[in-house]
């Protein structure tokens, strides 16, 4: 992960919650008072955000000490500490509920690829990801994927070339699409063609698409029409595949299956903070 990155946008994060301050705890609490954190997981997972707790915290004060307890790509069970954070009471809450956003989030999406990626199991196919990420967040999301255990599509429009239906539309053709893109790119970019039919399948191929993505077949098509590709041509799936399908598709012998649902339909991982003041030994929830 890009750390310079990182901590620009832990930044804007921080400025769009905090912005004149924290009227909370700032009336309430002062700067001298000191304090503690304890994250702990409530459900089982795969944890994913240590480099947002040590660096967001550090960020705020650079005397906040934090300790991990655990790692990213752990598994993790209810009740198990994630992380300890100490240091003036006032940084903690400031950077509590937009760190615990972001890890919950990581979190998600790390235990969704992992979850994925046991379904592939026995099997020579690999997970990966899409750009159905959150706008600003893709450097994130694309990192718990890779935590989870599975891959990374591309990162962005910029690197690599992928045709899909609406690209082919205006083109005119499969043929015509993948003719001009090779024309005007280096020999490191790829070419991928998505296809709906075999027809279409069998145009990608005469084309010379390096990869060639099944869009929306079911597993039975997909066995049926794999012979014909070439080996030198890599197979993907997408599309209406879920994690009771998974197994069925990974099995057809198809290379790829790339799955939205690992960024764009999460549901936040549960994870909650332990407070503790210094000197007071009771604990309250958040």
């Amino acid at each position: 992960m890009n750390i310079i990155k990182l901590e620009e946008m832990l930044k804007q994060f921080f400025n769009e919650d905090l912005g004149d301050g924290d009227l909370s705890s700032e009336f309430i609490f002062s700067a001298e008072q000191q304090g503690a954190f304890s994250f702990y997981a409530k459900e089982s997972g795969i944890f994913c955000g240590a480099n947002i707790i040590e660096h967001g915290f550090l960020l705020l004060d650079r005397s906040i000490e934090v300790n991990l307890h655990t790692k990213d790509g752990e598994m993790v069970k209810s009740g198990d500490v994630l992380a300890v954070i100490k240091g003036p009471l006032q940084k903690l809450l400031i950077g509590e509920r937009v760190i615990l956003n972001l890890i919950q989030r990581m979190s998600a999406i790390a235990t969704a690829a992992h979850l994925a990626v046991q379904e592939t199991v026995g099997t020579h196919a690999k997970i990966c990801d899409t750009r159905k990420t959150l706008p600003g967040l893709r450097m994130l999301d694309k990192y718990a994927v890779r935590i989870g255990g599975a891959f990374n599509h591309r990162n962005g429009l910029y690197d690599a070339i992928m045709l899909k239906d609406n690209h082919i539309a205006f083109a005119g053709s499969i043929t015509k699409a993948v003719q001009t893109a090779r024309t005007k790119v280096g020999h490191t970019v790829k070419i991928e063609v998505e296809i709906e039919t075999k027809e279409q399948l069998e145009e990608a191929i005469n084309a010379g698409a390096d990869i060639i993505m099944f869009d929306n077949r079911s597993p039975e098509e997909i066995r049926a029409w794999l012979p014909i590709v070439p080996p030198t041509i890599a197979t993907e799936a997408s599309g209406g595949i879920t994690l009771e399908n998974l197994k069925a598709y990974a099995q057809t012998g198809i290379q790829w299956i790339s799955l939205g649902s690992l960024t764009h339909s999460v549901k936040a991982f549960d994870i909650s903070a332990l407070v503790q003041m210094k000197g007071d030994h009771s604990l309250v929830h958040h």
